[in-house]
Protein backbone atom coordinates (compact mmCIF):
# COMPACT_ATOMS: atom_id res chain seq x y z
CA UNK A 1 0.00 0.00 0.00
CA UNK A 2 1.33 3.40 -0.75
CA UNK A 3 0.95 4.81 2.55
CA UNK A 4 3.45 2.38 3.74
CA UNK A 5 6.06 3.45 1.42
CA UNK A 6 5.73 7.06 3.09
CA UNK A 7 5.34 6.19 6.58
CA UNK A 8 8.91 4.00 5.87
CA UNK A 9 10.74 7.48 3.51
CA UNK A 10 13.27 8.87 5.59
CA UNK A 11 13.13 12.40 3.75
CA UNK A 12 10.07 13.74 3.08
CA UNK A 13 8.90 16.88 1.89
CA UNK A 14 5.03 18.01 3.34
CA UNK A 15 2.63 20.33 1.28
CA UNK A 16 1.82 21.25 -1.95
CA UNK A 17 4.18 24.53 -2.16
CA UNK A 18 7.66 23.36 -0.72
CA UNK A 19 6.78 19.61 -2.61
CA UNK A 20 6.33 21.87 -6.21
CA UNK A 21 9.22 23.59 -5.15
CA UNK A 22 11.32 20.54 -4.48
CA UNK A 23 10.24 19.14 -7.66
CA UNK A 24 11.23 22.15 -10.50
CA UNK A 25 14.38 21.63 -8.33
CA UNK A 26 14.65 18.36 -9.46
CA UNK A 27 14.91 16.76 -5.46
CA UNK A 28 11.97 14.57 -5.67
CA UNK A 29 11.92 10.96 -6.91
CA UNK A 30 7.92 10.03 -6.02
CA UNK A 31 5.08 12.22 -5.04
CA UNK A 32 1.76 10.98 -3.34
CA UNK A 33 -1.28 13.58 -4.20
CA UNK A 34 -4.29 13.20 -2.05
CA UNK A 35 -7.70 12.73 -3.82
CA UNK A 36 -9.70 14.64 -1.50
CA UNK A 37 -8.54 17.71 -2.31
CA UNK A 38 -8.92 20.47 -4.48
CA UNK A 39 -8.79 20.32 -8.02
CA UNK A 40 -6.39 22.55 -8.71
CA UNK A 41 -4.22 21.20 -6.40
CA UNK A 42 -4.15 17.72 -7.68
CA UNK A 43 -3.81 19.77 -11.53
CA UNK A 44 -0.83 21.56 -10.00
CA UNK A 45 0.96 18.95 -8.72
CA UNK A 46 0.59 16.24 -11.07
CA UNK A 47 1.60 18.79 -13.94
CA UNK A 48 4.59 19.44 -12.10
CA UNK A 49 5.72 16.37 -11.64
CA UNK A 50 5.04 15.00 -15.22
CA UNK A 51 6.93 17.85 -16.29
CA UNK A 52 10.30 16.93 -14.06
CA UNK A 53 9.97 12.70 -14.64
CA UNK A 54 8.66 12.27 -11.08
CA UNK A 55 6.61 8.96 -10.51
CA UNK A 56 3.13 9.98 -9.07
CA UNK A 57 1.07 8.01 -6.37
CA UNK A 58 -2.43 8.87 -6.12
CA UNK A 59 -4.00 8.25 -2.86
CA UNK A 60 -7.50 8.26 -1.63
CA UNK A 61 -7.37 10.24 2.20
CA UNK A 62 -4.73 13.35 2.54
CA UNK A 63 -5.71 12.69 7.15
CA UNK A 64 -4.56 8.79 5.75
CA UNK A 65 -1.20 10.52 3.93
CA UNK A 66 -1.00 13.08 6.90
CA UNK A 67 -1.18 10.61 9.57
CA UNK A 68 1.69 8.30 7.65
CA UNK A 69 4.03 11.34 7.74
CA UNK A 70 3.00 11.65 11.27
CA UNK A 71 0.83 14.32 11.55
CA UNK A 72 -2.76 14.93 13.19
CA UNK A 73 -3.80 17.18 10.15
CA UNK A 74 -4.16 16.18 6.90
CA UNK A 75 -1.32 15.98 3.87
CA UNK A 76 -2.77 17.34 0.00
CA UNK A 77 0.99 16.18 -0.92
CA UNK A 78 3.75 14.26 0.24
CA UNK A 79 7.07 14.10 -1.54
CA UNK A 80 10.17 11.73 -1.25
CA UNK A 81 13.05 12.70 -2.00
CA UNK A 82 16.03 11.15 -3.57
Amino acid sequence: MSYEKVKQAKNTIIGTKQAVKAMKKGLVKEVYIALDVEKKIIELASQTALENNVFVHYVESKVDLGKACGLRLGASVVAITV
